[in-house]
């Protein structure tokens, strides 16, 4: 639930991100009308194309529950709320209890809960999505066809031909938008984190198999092993 009330009492941090497609994009919606594809690239209302952020956020949090677990966090499974936030203590974390729990909401969060959240605690970041500029004039549309292979038979179904619609293949298209970061409530090792998980992002969208979607990060804040930052995630494990 949003408070009106209380939004003049947040003071978020931002981090600004350009996406720069080297391949091309293929981000899209069946169902939608006006193009021949069966899968149209998605738009805006001015048109232009952009990459959802719940595909970004959702990806973020992926490759931050794997950063976390390579750090020997205990992270939470998704997507089942029952596993994602757990409410009663048992033996394996009851030694989480202080790290765990959230001031003012029920059960148990772990890190990367804390900063995406969960059924019962609301995200502290915001991510926009990330919108191409150039207008759809100068944008032709392509089609990209493809055929549904048997795996069986290793061979192409019949009456299985599909149209995808995709963006100009190598025109560097440069996708822009920002993560909110909400504070006082966002933890202080959320940056870092998501900072860390956006090198390991490399391609977004679908039919990246198949060589879409490869992108590069422009101007993307580098850190390093002995980054202030990165130490003292590291540091909170010790604690724990």
């Amino acid at each position: 639930m949003i408070h009106l009330d209380r939004l003049s009492q947040v003071q978020p941090e931002t981090i600004s991100l350009t996406a720069v497609i080297d391949t091309a994009l293929c981000v899209g919606a069946g169902g939608s009308s006006g193009s021949l594809a069966d899968k149209p690239i998605v738009r805006n209302a001015q048109k232009q194309l952009i990459i959802p952020a719940s595909q970004l956020k959702g990806r973020l949090r992926h490759e931050c529950e794997k950063l976390a677990r390579g750090l020997g966090w205990q992270i939470f499974e998704s997507p089942a709320a029952e596993t994602l936030s757990p409410l009663e203590v048992n033996e394996d974390r009851s030694h989480l209890r202080q790290d765990y729990t959230v001031e003012g909401y029920r059960g148990y969060h772990c890190l990367v809960s804390q900063i995406f959240g969960d059924p019962f605690l609301p995200s502290r970041v915001i991510v926009d999505d990330l919108i191409c500029k150039v207008p759809e004039e100068e944008l032709p549309e392509v089609l990209r066809p493809g055929v549904t292979i048997n795996r069986k038979r290793r061979t192409a179904e019949e009456r299985k031909l599909y149209l995808l619609e995709t963006s100009p293949a190598n025109a560097q298209l440069e996708f822009e938008g920002e993560i909110h970061l909400l504070k006082p409530n966002c933890p202080e090792y959320a940056k870092p984190l998501i900072l860390a998980a956006l090198h390991h992002i490399h391609a977004l969208g679908g039919s990246k198999s198949a060589g879409l979607g490869w992108l590069t990060w422009k101007d993307l804040p580098q850190m390093s092993a002995t980054d202030a930052a990165w130490l003292g995630l590291k540091a909170k494990k010790a604690n724990l």
